[in-house]
């Protein structure tokens, strides 16, 4: 065997369990399609910005220790989120109290509790919460179930809602981003894999998984190419999308014999879509308006529009804003070319400032990366279905000693559907591994 253990990609998971394998002294080699680390995570720099363009993830909610930990490790400043949130009401731009709403809705739930038989989010909103939320409040957990957790709530399991938004590191937390963007973060967990002797190599297509217990062989095309590895076990970070794709479409990886334990969890879990599109203007225009009224604006929402929420760079000055549609207005969307997609992101960013400013004018340029498209994601991040109760669970569980499995789907402690989960989960496989040697 070539090494004491394989990982299937190079996004945050398998770089974590990459890097507890290599201090620990074990022969690790790290196979990543993409001819770039990250996975998800993914931070342009762009000429004329003095903040990095994510294309990808780009806030850590909370404090998680798996993320805390490793930037203070490496020296990486952790900058949080500010600025004022303005929402569009009646053709113009307030101040939003979303605060005191997500409080109003947590309230509720846990009055209501967790319901004993599940059913989809919007069941129990209707059957649990009406009598102690206004509509307002109502509606805007519907509208944050799909933007926060990129989930239809016709489908998302209401008990992994109410656990999420009431449990420690809900989503009314302080939030952060990493300073130089998560590029910064994987690039310098792919030098500490290189200075303990791990080995990382791109432009590597898994398609297919032969094991038992005590061996793993992959097979696939390596810069065009095709290659084989073998080692006594291997991680496999696959994305969910990935994970369930039907045998014999492009991008399914085959794995003999095939994961029958993991049908359940693969059945109750679901890849949420995401669309987001950075827009880069020749000036901060938004902070001259109405006499620098939204100078300090953080987050904008026109609750009514395809893409409902934009955010700034605040605490940076920055000629930048980022468009968010989650959940069903991003299945809406689906297929739509790239073009459209930055076309309707621009037409929701003018209703939410109307005549006040020409916004074609002021764009100099856009951003786009179509996750539910991309070959090695086949979506953003993942949600619980109803019913689904310990599917993350069971889709981290390894099998025979020999299969581990990370990524941000698997994370059942608390951080799913985030980095700092995928990093967890990639600690954590790259510890059961050292566990079983």
């Amino acid at each position: 065997m070539s090494v004491d253990v394989l990982i299937i990609g190079a996004g945050a998971a398998g770089l974590a369990a990459a890097a507890e394998l290599a201090r620990a002294k074990r022969s690790v080699l790290v196979l990543e399609a993409r001819d770039r680390i990250g996975g998800r995570c993914w931070s342009r720099h762009e000429p004329g910005l003095n903040v990095p363009v994510e294309m990808g993830p780009e806030f850590i909610h909370g404090r998680p220790e798996a993320t805390f930990s490793l930037m203070q490790k490496f020296g990486i400043a952790a900058t949080r989120r500010m600025g004022d949130r303005w929402l569009a009401r009646a053709g113009k731009l307030r101040p939003s109290n979303r605060g005191a709403m997500f409080e109003e809705v947590q309230r509720a739930m846990e009055a209501a509790g967790v319901p004993r038989k599940d059913v989809p989010f919007e069941t129990y909103i209707r059957r649990n919460l009406q009598e102690r939320l206004s509509a307002e409040a109502q509606t805007f957990a519907l509208r944050m179930v799909e933007g926060y957790d990129a989930a239809d709530p016709s489908r998302v399991s209401a008990r992994a809602i109410v656990e999420e938004w009431t449990g420690e590191g809900t989503a009314n937390d302080a939030s952060y981003r990493p300073s130089g963007g998560y590029g910064a973060l994987m690039g310098a967990l792919a030098g500490d894999l290189a200075a303990n002797g791990a080995r990382l190599q791109l432009q590597t297509a898994v398609h297919a998984v032969q094991w038992k217990r005590g061996h793993v062989e992959v097979e696939g095309v390596h810069l065009g190419k095709p290659f084989r590895e073998s080692a006594a076990r291997a991680v496999v970070t696959l994305p969910l999308g990935v994970l369930q794709l039907p045998p014999g479409t492009p991008g399914a990886v085959r794995f003999s014999p095939p994961l029958h334990e993991k049908e359940r969890a693969l059945n109750y879990l679901a890849s949420g879509p995401v669309l987001r599109v950075a827009l880069k203007f020749h000036t901060a225009f938004w902070e001259e308006l109405e006499k620098g009224r939204y100078r300090d604006a953080g987050f904008m929402q026109s609750p009514d529009a395809l893409f409902p929420t934009f955010w700034t760079a605040l605490p940076a000055r920055a000629p930048l804003l980022i468009a968010w549609a989650g959940g069903p207005r991003a299945h809406r969307m689906a297929g739509l070319p790239g073009p459209a997609i930055v076309r309707n992101a621009v037409s929701a960013l003018r209703s939410l400032f109307g005549s006040q400013c020409d916004v074609e004018a002021q764009l100099e340029t856009s951003y786009f990366h179509d996750w539910q498209r991309d070959p090695y994601a086949r979506g953003a991040y993942a949600y619980v279905k109803t019913g689904g109760s310990g599917a993350r669970k069971a889709l981290a569980a390894t099998l025979k000693e020999t299969l581990y499995f990370a990524g941000e789907a698997s994370d059942y402690e608390g951080e799913a559907g985030t980095v700092a989960g995928a990093l967890h989960s990639g600690m954590r496989a790259g510890r059961q591994v050292l566990e079983a040697v």
